[in-house]
């Protein structure tokens, strides 16, 4: 850490080599010291570069936004989360409405939380089928239709966001999983978003479920234009329809997003290895078996059953993983490969 300080000094010989050294240790800061620097070195950038009033206003408003919402969801953060997305105009009497309710009553009472829009129609559905103990709110800023609904309406677990691409980022990187209702332009917006992103790997591989109302079409609609307009244009490939699921079952809801955390817990990237954390081990044809199937997004070596490695986390240490060197752009291939990880004996 000194060295890196040194480093950082000769680079810029300035008053703040000395002052934000100061300044950060007085806050008694001892963990990511150097990015809180460069943090606020980027900010006083702005000072010297003589930004437009407007885009110091977005930065800082952004700035406080994240902070805010990384403070509220941090005491859950080893509790697994479901982001949900529909209509805020589905009436108290349609299908979709009593569906959302059901399936977030019965997913938080697994153990899961939702998080919500906070608005009415299906997100006050979940935030009712999951109640306000097993709910959070990530609200947003406009001039109609958004007021925070009963459930979470006060709750300390409440967020009001400006910014649509703050509130989405906090959506994605606090969930553990994606469903989606029946909505209009917004859902749509954020099922392609989390589309988009587990297809790219800017967030982690996660379910991403399309629920419709019992015998409902409106997913199934939409996934007939995905085949007809995306797919059979060569605009994504036949692997990327792994990494979502349409269906009007609450019950196949449920196993896709259980079924996905069976064997498989999580995953992070340690230089060029791409490392899966499992629950527990997997037997060592299971290994072999994917080793050959999956040989086509490996980039060097083989996949293999080990220990940690030094830079992961150590609370995760004593669980089992498979590491790799992954080519970085087949993520439904391994969206594919976890689910036969999830598959084994």
């Amino acid at each position: 850490m000194a060295e890196r300080w040194k480093k950082m000094g000769e680079r810029r010989r300035s008053p703040l080599t000395e002052i934000l050294p100061q300044l950060i240790a007085a806050e008694g800061l001892s963990r990511h010291q150097m990015l809180v620097r460069e943090m606020i070195e980027t900010s006083l950038k702005l000072l010297r570069d003589d930004a437009d009033q407007g885009d110091v206003k977005l930065l800082n408003s952004a700035l406080r936004e994240l902070r805010y919402a990384f403070k509220i969801f941090g005491p859950y953060r080893h509790v697994r989360k479901i982001s949900a997305f529909g209509s805020a105009r589905t009436a108290v009497d349609a299908p979709a409405y009593k569906q959302a309710g059901e399936f977030a009553r019965r997913i938080t009472a697994e153990g899961y939380m939702l998080i919500t829009g906070a608005g009415g129609g299906i997100m006050e559905a979940c935030q009712q089928g999951a109640g306000r103990e097993r709910s959070f709110g990530v609200n947003i800023r406009l001039p109609w239709e958004q007021a925070p609904n009963a459930i979470i309406h006060k709750d300390p677990k409440l967020l009001t966001f400006r910014y649509f691409f703050t509130r989405k980022l906090i959506f994605l990187k606090e969930a553990d999983a994606v469903v989606l209702f029946p909505g209009g332009f917004g859902t749509h917006d954020e099922g392609f978003e989390a589309l988009t992103l587990v297809q790219t790997g800017k967030t982690k591989p996660m379910p991403i479920v399309f629920l419709d109302a019992p015998r409902g079409t409106y997913w199934k609609t939409w996934k007939r234009y995905v085949e007809d307009h995306l797919l059979r244009q060569d605009l994504i490939s036949e692997e990327d329809m792994s990494l979502f699921k349409v269906t009007s079952s609450v019950d196949e809801a449920m196993a896709e997003i259980q079924g996905f955390y069976r064997i498989y817990q999580s995953s992070r990237t340690v230089g060029k290895k791409l490392v899966l954390r499992l629950a527990r081990p997997l037997r060592d044809e299971t290994v072999a078996a994917l080793n050959r199937d999956f040989r086509d997004i490996v980039v060097a070596g083989d996949i293999r059953q080990g220990p940690a490695l030094r830079e992961e986390e150590p609370e995760l240490a004593a669980l089992p993983r498979l590491v790799f060197e992954f080519n970085r752009a087949g993520y439904g291939r391994l969206r594919q490969l976890i689910d036969r990880i999830n598959q084994g004996s």
